[in-house]
């Protein structure tokens, strides 16, 4: 099925917007690693009687020893937590709220330069995303300018590739910083068991939108180049045509006038009477001799 110009813009317009969405999305949001992190129960009190370690009520008397028969991963509790780029947030297991953390901080002194990195090409890649976008509307606005349209497709193309690229890049970054940090990180905040989230699963269909807007782009500049030339091809073909037709119309009626005026000529030199004028004898006399004498 035949697709026309302006809808394959349609398709690069439409996947360059997803791709954008994604992006800003999983940059602003914490969910690109998820999971569980371990820290010790709290001490039992008047306000929290469950997830903590019951001491008995001799416990602020330091003569007598107190045990716990909690052991092992009983005397921890598992709450969950949740990192992006910017900030790591877990729950607070004193109450129903979150304690966030800069990642920045929690990152290895070695891999913060990692780190910035990975931060400074998701915004070069939202940026050149806004580009692509910008230069693609603008071409599917003036659709009707092939030259100007092949112009601007080339240039969102470009745009476009180099904002995957730099995408990727800062994905695979950010990846590696967060495994190291997991175990070099501060040790009451390293994770138990961890996963990736949604954010990174959109931050990775945002570069999967990205390439195809990209090669939707590059196919739509091809497709319009190749059928340009096409036209042109078939405009020139049919100019030649035309200038052959023209040229043998001509030399017909060059050569019809000139037989017209050898006809006039010689019917104007023969006589009006379609009798024939007899030689004289003399003249034939004369005429033997003359092809005598050849022959001898």
């Amino acid at each position: 099925m035949k697709t026309t110009r302006k809808c394959r813009s349609l398709w690069s317009v439409g996947l360059n917007l997803l791709a954008l969405f994604f992006s800003i999305t999983a940059f602003a949001t914490t969910y690109w690693c998820v999971g569980t992190q371990r820290v010790p129960k709290p001490k039992c009190s008047k306000l929290r009687t469950h997830q903590c370690i019951d001491y008995g009520v001799n416990e602020t008397d330091p003569n007598k020893v107190v045990y716990s028969w909690e052991t092992g991963d009983d005397r921890f509790l598992f709450r969950q937590f949740h990192t992006g780029i910017w900030l790591s947030c877990a729950e607070n297991i004193h109450d129903e709220s979150e304690m966030c953390r800069s990642f920045i901080d929690l990152a290895p002194p070695s891999e913060k330069g990692m780190l910035w990195l990975s931060l400074v090409s998701e915004l070069l890649y939202i940026v050149l995303l806004v580009v692509g976008f910008s230069l693609m509307c603008l071409d599917l606005v003036r659709s009707s300018n092939v030259i100007d349209g092949l112009k601007l497709n080339a240039f969102a193309a470009v745009f476009t590739v180099l904002s995957g690229l730099l995408g990727m890049v800062a994905h695979v970054m950010y990846t590696q910083v967060f495994q190291v940090t997991v175990s070099l990180g501060p040790p009451d905040w390293r994770p138990y068991n961890w996963d990736y989230g949604w954010s990174f699963c959109m931050a990775w269909a945002s570069f999967t939108c990205c390439m195809g807007a990209s090669v939707t782009t590059l196919n739509s500049y091809t497709k319009t180049v190749i059928e340009f030339r096409h036209k042109r091809k078939t405009f020139e073909q049919s100019i030649r045509e035309e200038h052959a037709r023209e040229a043998f119309g001509h030399f017909r009626e060059c050569s019809l006038h000139s037989i017209s005026k050898s006809v006039e000529v010689y019917s104007s030199q023969t006589p009006k009477s379609g009798r024939k004028t007899p030689i004289p004898a003399d003249s034939l006399s004369d005429i033997a001799a003359s092809l005598g004498e050849e022959q001898c």
